[in-house]
């Protein structure tokens, strides 16, 4: 896939139309009361964020077929389209959000900036809950996503509107890509 930047806002904001829509309240008000039954079970902020990623995970490695399958993009050149196809394409075609790309200066990190996560409408987090992140889920999609077109990354959420920043962001760092094997029969 060679797009320009331009072509994949586009091809983000038709998909995003033609996408069956979630009521952005309905999706808060589940998600809020996921969190709050996972916090009084696990009792632990620290469980509960390794909880959600893991839940995201499993998440992103079905979601990445529905991606591919309504955007018609069969492969990234590279890790920098790749980042532009999660942050213009899937967070608009998913979360009906736009999102922006920033790169670390060794090519290997990039974080994925936004503002207006409906994850995090009505919610406010009480300082005893501090160290929550509370989007937790959005980092294990991206992995698990990734993880499934054989590139392995780390994500963590650098950034909360929620934690009262000015907007959301997640780190992205590249470990590896790995190679399909084919068995020979020999």
């Amino acid at each position: 896939m060679s797009m320009s930047l331009p072509k994949m806002a586009r091809l983000g904001n038709s998909t995003f139309a033609q996408m069956e829509k979630v009521n952005s309240e309905l999706l808060a008000m589940t998600y809020g009361a996921l969190v709050t039954t996972m916090l009084k079970d696990f009792q632990d902020v620290k469980i509960v964020n390794q909880e959600l990623e893991k839940m995201g995970y499993n998440i992103g490695t079905r979601l990445i077929d529905e991606f591919l399958a309504k955007t018609g993009i069969t492969q990234c050149r590279n890790l920098k389209e790749t980042a532009h196809s999660i942050a213009e394409i899937g967070f608009k075609m998913f979360l009906g959000i736009n999102a922006e790309v920033r790169w670390s200066s060794d090519a290997k990190t990039f974080s994925i900036e936004f503002k207006g996560n409906p994850l995090i409408e009505f919610v406010e987090l009480p300082e005893k809950f501090k160290d929550l992140d509370y989007s937790n889920i959005l980092c294990g999609v991206i992995r698990g996503a990734l993880n499934m077109v054989q590139i392995v990354v780390t994500t963590q959420l650098t950034k909360s509107e929620l934690k009262g920043d000015s907007s959301s962001e997640i780190k992205v760092s590249l470990k590896e890509v790995l190679q399909e094997k084919v068995k020979s029969d020999d």
